[in-house]
């Protein structure tokens, strides 16, 4: 061992060899003015890693090329480059001192695991090395002592781990770590002010908050916070008090540890304490060492702090507690006041001027349409070069741009929860979505909220201007794809397949030609008609925009759905304008109408940057696929050009919701109030249950396939076509399960009105009997050794279960929606009954819940069960209702993936890799 690197004792405790005062343990540093120095020469360890090659650059060339060189395995030979010049890097550091390279600091940049050999071998093979800075993160704890015992025998000060190095203003020199960002000289100005922290990045926060009070710094000292500290609140304290430079020292303390608890200060200190949340924690969140034991937590530290201070109250603006020894503050924000005022107590002023404010200042303000008080409406300042340039071209771009990522069973626009297992769309639950209309909710899927009164008027024309398929080749395909015998789904396909691009291109190009014009207009409220159109009236003029928006052959059904708005009473700036460009209500294409609706839905959360134009540009896509689902449920000989299943096509598009229109496709008939309200509950609850389900993953697919990183590539009516394909008899169909078992139930007991309280039949009875029946069932096919025996729809569920009686909330939910409404459901009552009576005759060990699927198959029921008693429709019908209604309500969810999957995912995104597959032979 070189005999320089002997420890010399008196008595129980170290002495620094150069006979400065003595500490209770070795420390070389002896003040904050030897820490970081134009005389330091640094060697960084993993030099060329990720962290190193963006932050070392910046270090050196602050610090005026204090950085002789790096190393790394593998990589001699290889260089940094610089604005001072490349630095060379080695393999090893024996590597690097035998090419003539001297240093007395090493910073480490080695993963965790590699850090106690790094450090030890460079010690060992450097008698020159005085100091080692280690910024990685988790370094273990016998590994942190081994590097301590080590370096301190051999003479070595450690700094960190998981810090962000040293920064001395003075000296004008940064080692290790990013203190100061990419521009260190903004944060580390020269002052009195000496700087402690467990953390990082507010080391260099404290720094940038203290010039506002007019305060500078001495040295800022990341300390890090692992669990062990190797230049901790101890030794800082000793080397600040023998800075001359220093005349007083903000610390920034977080729970963990016993650093502090016996410091003595010769010179003020405000410490600042975090961490109060983290006392009831039991494992580290954050940094690793930032967790109490006993007596460690931030309310004890501010009690150790206070003692030594002589306070008794924490610093605040408001109750500026303070000594002129110090002053403990929990908010770093109050630590420039806390520093001037216990600076003021010892009679001595700020450094310089104070330079900035900590007042907001914001460079982007939106309140997101929120009303919000005054003092909530904060102005905007220009921000600081090159960002005032950067914003003023973001300022320029019309709406969202989302991320991209891989979208494979991932979504921006539904999730189940898995303890509730009630599923949201764009954050609204299915059982919110079930209080509003279908139109309300096609509106969500794309617009990502709900439509005010205005907007859902303006849907219901949309939507009911193209519900009338007569004379299109999509009905004719969806009646021979009938009479082939084809399940619901797959008629439906063949007309949303005639739904192409050219078919929707006019409606398109309108909303681009809408967006490129009113983009940057201003105009945030398309309901607002005192804007002026004339100076955009004048440019579309000019620039060919008319052309697209009221050029060409135009038919009576732009003229009738402009009618229709003007019945509605609705209010638009899009269609004052269509309507000023061209002149009046002739002329003007239904395309182009419906592409001034769609903007006008869309506008509100584009201008807020919730939407993008990728999806505004779709809507009219969406909106003619809703028509023709619906529209094509219904055979050709029930529609012609003037009506639709008997009812006049012009009252539809002037009158008529959306869910009444639905309804009429699937009964016949305009559904009463009741009816209504039970319908657009069904609609609601089928919705979406996350992208994990089987029609999510079609659309989905079909949307990875075409490349949404293009996103004029993807062919929306494809996406549909994935859905319907992705549906069938046990995804869609199933609900008939539960309407067959309940009309078994109920053959033959003169049951007229299933919403009539009165009825007269005892479910009771019924309930025991079939629980009964059930139960011999199943004891025979259990004694036939078959465990295969058919299971009660509807009833029990993985989720909810196991206790003495069991609900599913989300029938719980709709059941009490519809007590509320006075309304009586006798089906539902049924299986209610069914659950005990299972209980009582022991099918069951415990009270089985009703799940929600129950609640779709009794609604429906409830609906069909007159026609059906009355022979008006078969069993197969019925069938059919069930099955087309959940597509109905799944199409709504099927917009909202189809629409993020497009703005979000990345070209084939959904494929399974070949090592995920497997061969059955």
């Amino acid at each position: 061992m070189p005999s320089n690197n002997t420890l010399p004792y008196q008595g129980n405790k170290l002495v620094h060899p150069q006979g400065e005062k003595e500490f209770t343990y070795f420390v070389g540093i002896h003040s904050l003015a030897d820490m970081a120095t134009k005389e330091d020469r640094v060697c960084v360890f993993n030099i060329l890693g990720g962290e190193s090659s963006t932050v070392t650059p910046i270090s050196h060339e602050y610090s005026g090329g204090n950085i002789v060189c790096g190393v790394q395995p593998g990589r001699s030979g290889s260089v940094m480059k610089t604005k001072l010049g490349n630095i060379p890097v080695y393999n090893n550091v024996l590597e690097a001192l035998n090419d003539g390279k001297k240093f007395n600091v090493a910073v480490v940049y080695v993963p965790p695991d590699g850090v106690k050999d790094a450090v030890i071998e460079a010690v060992r093979v450097n008698p020159d090395l005085k100091k080692v800075v280690i910024l990685t993160e988790k370094v273990k704890v016998k590994h942190a002592r081994m590097i301590r015992q080590y370096c301190q025998w051999r003479g070595v000060d450690v700094f960190g781990a998981n810090c962000l190095g040293i920064g001395d203003a003075h000296n004008h020199v940064r080692i290790g770590g990013a203190l100061g960002g990419n521009a260190p000289e903004e944060s580390l100005v020269p002052g009195s002010i000496a700087l402690y922290s467990n953390s990082g990045n507010f080391t260099t926060t404290i720094a940038t908050y203290l010039l506002t009070a007019g305060w500078g710094t001495t040295v800022s000292l990341s300390s890090g916070k692992d669990v062990y500290i190797h230049f901790a609140a101890p030794e800082f304290t000793h080397a600040m008090h023998n800075d001359d430079r220093s005349k007083a020292a903000v610390m920034y303390i977080e729970p963990g540890g016993y650093y502090e608890r016996d410091l003595v200060f010769q010179k003020p200190v405000v410490a600042c304490v975090v961490g109060r949340w983290k006392a009831k924690l039991t494992r580290s969140c954050g940094h690793a060492g930032a967790i109490a034991g006993s007596g460690d937590d931030a309310m004890a530290k501010e009690k150790w702090f206070m003692e030594k201070f002589g306070v008794k109250a924490i610093f605040t603006p408001e109750s500026p507690a303070c000594s002129a020894k110090g002053a403990v503050v929990t908010n770093i924000a109050h630590i420039p006041m806390a520093m001037t005022s216990v600076m003021m107590m010892n009679g001595i002023r700020p450094d310089f001027e104070p330079r900035g404010n900590l007042a907001p200042k914001c460079w982007y303000f939106s309140s997101q349409d929120i009303a919000l008080p005054k003092e909530l409406q904060l102005p905007v300042v220009e921000a600081l070069h090159p960002y005032n340039e950067q914003i003023a071209a973001q300022a320029k771009q019309v709406g969202a741009i989302f991320p991209r990522q891989a979208m494979k069973d991932a979504s921006g626009a539904s999730r189940m929860d898995p303890k509730s297992q009630v599923s949201q769309i764009h954050g609204v639950s299915v059982l919110d979505a079930s209080t509003h209309t279908l139109e309300e909710n096609l509106v969500l899927s794309l617009i990502r909220e709900y439509p005010c009164t205005n907007g859902r008027a303006m849907a219901n024309v949309a939507l009911n201007a193209f519900v009338n398929q007569s004379g299109n080749p999509g009905l004719l395909a969806a009646d021979a794809a009938r009479d082939a015998g084809s399940s619901p789904n797959v008629v439906l396909s063949t007309g949303v397949a005639m739904i192409g691009p050219n078919e929707v291109k006019p409606a398109r190009d309108a909303v681009q030609a809408f967006v490129d014009l009113f983009g940057l207009s201003g105009m945030t409220d398309p309901a607002d008609l005192t804007f002026d159109l004339q100076p955009l009236l004048a440019k579309a003029a000019q620039d060919g925009t008319r052309e697209v928006l009221v050029g060409g052959k135009s038919g009576k059904r732009g003229k009738a759905m402009l009618t229709a708005l003007e019945n509605r009473g609705c209010k638009s700036v899009f269609v004052e304008f269509l309507k000023a460009l061209a002149g009046g209500s002739e002329g003007v294409r239904d395309s182009t109408v419906l592409a001034a609706i769609c903007c006008h839905l869309g506008w509100r959360p584009l201008m807020r940057r919730r939407l993008s134009v990728t999806t505004l540009l779709g809507m009219p896509w969406h909106f003619r696929i809703f028509s023709t689902l619906v529209g094509c449920v219904v055979p050709s000989e029930k529609q012609d050009k003037k009506n639709f299943y008997n009812v006049d096509s012009t009252e539809l598009t002037e009158s008529w919701s959306f869910t009444e229109t639905a309804f009429l496709s699937l009964f016949g008939r305009r559904p009463n109030e009741e009816e209504l309200f039970s319908f657009s509950v069904l609609v609601g609850l089928l919705v979406t249950n996350g992208p994990g389900t089987i029609s999510a993953q079609g659309p989905k697919g079909a949307v990875s396939a075409d490349g949404p990183m293009d996103p004029a590539r993807v062919q929306i009516n494809k996406a549909y076509l994935g859905f319907l394909t992705h549906t069938g008899f046990a995804h869609g169909g199933n609900g008939y399960e539960a309407i067959a078992f309940l009309m078994e139930r109920f053959k033959g007991s003169g049951l007229t009105d299933p919403g009539n309280k009165n009825h007269g039949l005892d479910l009771g009875a019924m309930a025991v009997t079939f629980a009964n029946e059930y139960k011999a069932y199943k004891a025979k096919a259990k004694f036939a050794g078959s465990m295969d025996y058919g299971k009660i729809p509807c009833v029990n569920h993985p989720v909810f279960k196991g206790k003495p009686e069991n609900f599913d909330p989300r029938e719980v939910f709709v059941d009490n929606l519809f007590k509320g409404r006075n309304s009586y459901n006798i089906f539902q009552d049924f299986y209610h009954q069914l659950v005990h009576a299972l209980f009582k005759t022991g099918v069951s060990s415990n009270v089985y819940c009703v799940n929600v699927d129950a609640v779709i198959a009794v609604i429906l029921l409830k609906m069909l069960w007159k026609p059906y008693a009355n022979g008006e429709i078969s069993a197969a019908a019925m069938e059919n209702a069930a099955f087309i209604t959940f597509l109905f309500g799944r199409m709504i969810g099927t917009a909202a993936e189809v629409d993020d999957h497009t703005n979000r995912g990345r070209d084939m995104d959904t494929r399974s890799a070949a090592s995920a597959c497997s061969y059955v032979a």
